[in-house]
């Protein structure tokens, strides 16, 4: 599809160079921000907590796998783009006249959660077709927070072993306390309060009233910033301020979108089953294959089986057919619900014709594989 083409190209072009931009000017500020030795330490910490965050939400990412590079993109995104302009937001913010507290609780979280934010509104603008729902913003938005908390741990770790906080003169004992506070205690903060703006654009998305697609995403992003304000405001009253802030808010409502967004997580399954059932009575995909398709150990289980009797271009050509599969059931659970995006029919098409082309050549388990 042209339109859809030319939409790619444009996101990828517009992101790509904002990152370039971004990248370069973290770059210069980390530089200038410590000495290399501690710089390096401080990268190395700040990245521990990276990996584990980033396998949680790939892991709520399973049903329908979102694109990698898109993923990629949106690490890159939070860790340079949007960090970079939020320090300049926060920048004119000081040289207008606003104290350190004011920027730090309320023109912070107001210039960071917008900044991150804006990944996902490109995507709803150039790249919509990967948008299916509240799991889909979610996954997006938390990608960007953590992003950003890498870069900004960085700073903030460094800025803590050359004495350049209110932790004392500096140190290992001062870097200790700031990595157990940010990297242990608290490594989801970020990609937490963005998550509300995942939420709202999901919402909006998956909603046929008006209202709510204007709505969601200002109440998302209105969410996101009210954490985050009240986070940073905790941190400038003390330690104790802090922790009864983060005990008797913060991690229950963390808890809370843990359990919503593992409760969407778990009801994916139903929702593909009973849109390809649906897809299925109206000739668009096998009945038979449902089952393989809807079940994630049945997904693998299919995959290996591909592998050992076709090899390995019989475990693409699986691939590819799950991939299709999975796309036409999200795709065709928006038009049963009455929200289908505007290219529905070229897009249905698009998957269809790919199912059909691809499966006189797949086999599942106990099935003879087909020879070219």
């Amino acid at each position: 599809m042209p339109g859809r083409r030319r939409d790619s190209v444009a996101f990828t072009v517009v992101v790509g160079v904002l990152v370039l931009l971004g990248g370069l000017a973290m770059a210069v500020v980390i530089a200038l921000s410590g000495a290399p030795s501690s710089l390096a330490l401080a990268a190395l910490l700040a990245a521990l907590p990276v990996g584990p965050l980033v396998g949680c939400f790939m892991w709520l990412d399973r049903y329908e796998p979102e694109p990698r590079s898109l993923l990629v993109a949106g690490l890159l995104w939070g860790a340079f783009v949007a960090t970079a302009a939020a320090l300049v937001f926060q920048a004119l913010g000081m040289v207008g006249g606003a104290s350190e507290t004011d920027s730090l609780a309320v023109i912070a979280p107001v210039t960071e959660e917008t900044t991150k934010g804006a990944f996902l509104v490109l995507l709803l603008w150039w790249r919509r077709h990967e948008l299916d729902g509240v799991l889909d913003g979610i996954v997006y938005a938390g990608m960007v927070g953590i992003g950003f908390a890498f870069t900004e741990n960085i700073l903030y770790l460094a800025a803590s072993y050359d004495g350049g906080t209110d932790l004392g003169p500096g140190g290992t004992v001062a870097l200790t306390a700031t990595f157990v506070v940010r990297c242990l205690i608290s490594p989801f903060a970020h990609p937490f309060f963005t998550a509300f703006i995942g939420i709202g654009l999901g919402l909006a998305i998956s909603s046929r009233r008006t209202w709510v697609r204007v709505l969601a995403p200002l109440a998302g992003l209105a969410l996101a910033i009210t954490l985050h304000a009240a986070w940073n405001y905790s941190t400038l009253s003390g330690t104790s301020s802090f922790f009864l802030v983060y005990g008797t808010m913060m991690f229950p409502v963390f808890l809370g979108v843990v359990a919503f967004a593992v409760y969407r997580r778990r009801s994916e399954r139903g929702l593909l089953a009973e849109a390809l059932h649906d897809a299925a009575e109206r000739g668009l995909i096998p009945a038979s294959d449902i089952p393989w398709l809807v079940d994630l150990r049945a997904r693998r289980h299919s995959r290996l089986w591909a592998k050992q009797s076709g090899g390995p271009q019989a475990e693409r050509a699986m691939r590819d057919y799950q991939a299709a599969a999975i796309e036409l059931g999200y795709l065709h659970h928006r038009y049963l619900r009455g929200t289908a995006p505007s290219d529905f029919g070229d897009r249905g098409h698009d998957h269809v014709e790919a199912l059909r082309t691809i499966r006189p050549y797949i086999s599942f388990p106990g099935q003879v594989v087909p020879t070219r």
